[in-house]
């Protein structure tokens, strides 16, 4: 009888049809290409940056610092595997810069692809790719943001304005990215969920990634920093996408939505489909 009150109380939660469309959507194989990717590409951006920069705020390594809540021993052993040094600009060639565009360009590909899949949207035409570098440069822009604001602000003034950015970006980006298939509206409990998540994130980052890095940075040098970085990047794939589909489960349980198709089949979709591109949205 346990059993069943708790799948009922499961199922009065939404968190079935949660995990169903998670597991639909390869959530953690996504999280974890999210993850590669980033490291690839926004390492080496904002360590160029980071050279470039007349303040010297740090770059990457501090956003991670930032991101990851670190302090002490553990910031000094990711400040010294990502910090930039003099050398980046003079000894950056053009093929590095091509990788780095191309790697880029995927980068934003494969999170547009993520936010088609949970909205059920039509592919975004070969013509649009200049959209992509917009949203890698906004991301920059967004990141570069968070940083400069260690030496303006702090306590909660600080902690307003870093969520309250990161929701304007996180609103910002499935509807530019989707080409405005989405409606404003219906994109806002997204964000929310997505900046929740990460500050959530955050708080389990202090309480394992702290210990685990230093640890991990004595027993296997930069290798070991660099994997703790990788699944604290594989976590922040999770909330990104997880907070989107949980956005769009919040406009289905309230009415705005159609549920789609079960199974849904991508091979087959037809203008007829209930759930599957713009036509699912209700005014």
């Amino acid at each position: 009888m346990v059993p069943m009150s708790r799948l009922a109380a499961w199922h009065r939660l939404g968190l079935a049809e949660l995990h169903r469309r998670g597991t639909e959507l390869e959530l953690m194989h996504r999280a974890m290409g999210f993850a590669t990717l980033a490291l690839v590409t926004l390492a080496p951006l904002l360590i160029v940056v980071a050279a470039a920069d007349p303040f010297g705020h740090g770059g990457f390594a501090l956003w991670l610092v930032d991101g990851m809540a670190l302090n002490g021993r553990s910031a000094d052993a990711l400040a010294h595997v990502f910090g930039p040094t003099r050398k980046v600009i003079s000894t950056t060639s053009a093929l590095s810069l091509a990788l780095l565009a191309f790697f880029g360009m995927s980068f934003a590909s494969s999170v547009q692809n993520g936010y088609e899949r949970i909205w059920r949207t039509a592919a975004a035409p070969w013509h649009h790719l200049w959209r992509h570098a917009v949203w890698l440069v906004m991301l920059m822009a967004y990141l570069y943001a968070q940083v400069q604001t260690r030496t303006v602000l702090e306590g909660p003034p600080r902690i307003l304005l870093s969520v309250g950015v990161g929701v304007l970006f996180f609103w910002w980006a499935p509807h530019f990215l989707l080409n405005r298939q989405v409606p404003w509206r219906y994109l806002l409990p997204g964000a929310l969920a997505t900046m929740a998540g990460l500050v959530g994130l955050r708080g389990f980052s202090y309480l394992v990634f702290t210990p685990l890095l230093v640890t991990n940075a004595i027993s296997y040098g930069p290798v070991g920093t660099v994997l703790v970085v990788e699944s604290w990047l594989v976590g922040v794939g999770f909330v990104v996408y997880g907070g989107a589909l949980l956005g769009r489960l919040i406009c289905e349980w309230l009415g705005h939505l159609d549920e789609p198709p079960d199974p849904p089949d991508r091979t087959a979709r037809t203008p007829t489909d209930r759930g599957q591109g713009p036509s699912a949205l209700r005014s």
